[in-house]
């Protein structure tokens, strides 16, 4: 409707004045299109960061390394919701199995140079608490992590891990110095607080360092919340 269709067709020769309006034009109406096409893109709430989710499987045939495979990657609170509603919950998954959520970027294992030098603070669940606990505890974890709950100090936060384990679940929270003392209290106590943990409950807090050396149960805590 009043579109020269020849205008569209045929460029003007190198020696003929261009229309320098056109191009801006074109591009206003194909950016109306796309708001009208793609509603989404202009829907989506952004997170602060870029998360990716990690699936360990227990191969014994396998090395650890190539039992660990990423899931996908998130940067919004509708993918995140997207693909925590698609995977199977925590207390579903085979006993030897773990799901990581990490900052993107960031490998889930201690030899990552932003987890070398740091702990975690490590809840361990009674076997019976699987029914009642483990879920709710991790997705709370979940949105501690994508929701930057820990103030000033959430750039400290590498990722969290939940290990699911026949003798008892594992849910931690990896943070990258051990030596921010101030980071990782703060973390610890807010972490408690927003799982409902009660207070006479005590949470630890490990280096990876120490944690290396040893078994979970003899590593010591450096910190208690």
């Amino acid at each position: 409707s009043g579109l020269n269709t020849r205008q569209i067709q045929f460029s003007p020769r190198n020696d003929e004045p261009r229309n320098l309006s056109a191009k801006p034009e074109k591009e206003k109406c194909e950016t109306a299109i796309q708001k009208v096409v793609s509603p989404e893109a202009y829907i989506k709430h952004p997170l602060q960061n870029k998360w990716a989710l990690w699936f360990f499987k227990n191969d014994k045939s396998k090395t650890w390394q190539a039992n660990l495979r990423l899931i996908a990657k998130f940067d919004t609170v509708e993918d995140f919701w997207a693909l925590y509603n698609h995977i199977q919950l925590s207390s579903n998954l085979m006993s030897g199995c773990d799901y990581s959520v990490f900052k993107d970027g960031i490998e889930p294992m201690w030899e990552d140079k932003r987890n070398r030098r740091g702990g975690r603070w490590l809840i361990t669940l009674a076997k019976q608490q699987r029914k009642a606990d483990l879920d709710r505890f991790w997705l709370e974890t979940l949105l501690c992590l994508v929701g930057e709950a820990f103030d000033d100090y959430s750039d400290e936060v590498c990722g969290a891990v939940i290990n699911v384990r026949a003798k008892g679940d594992k849910i931690a929270i990896w943070t990258t110095d051990y030596d921010s003392k101030e980071a990782i209290t703060h973390i610890g106590r807010v972490y408690k607080e927003r799982l409902g943990v009660p207070s006479k409950v005590v949470i630890g807090y490990q280096s990876h360092a120490d944690t290396a050396t040893k078994s979970t149960s003899n590593a010591k805590n450096k910190f208690l919340a």
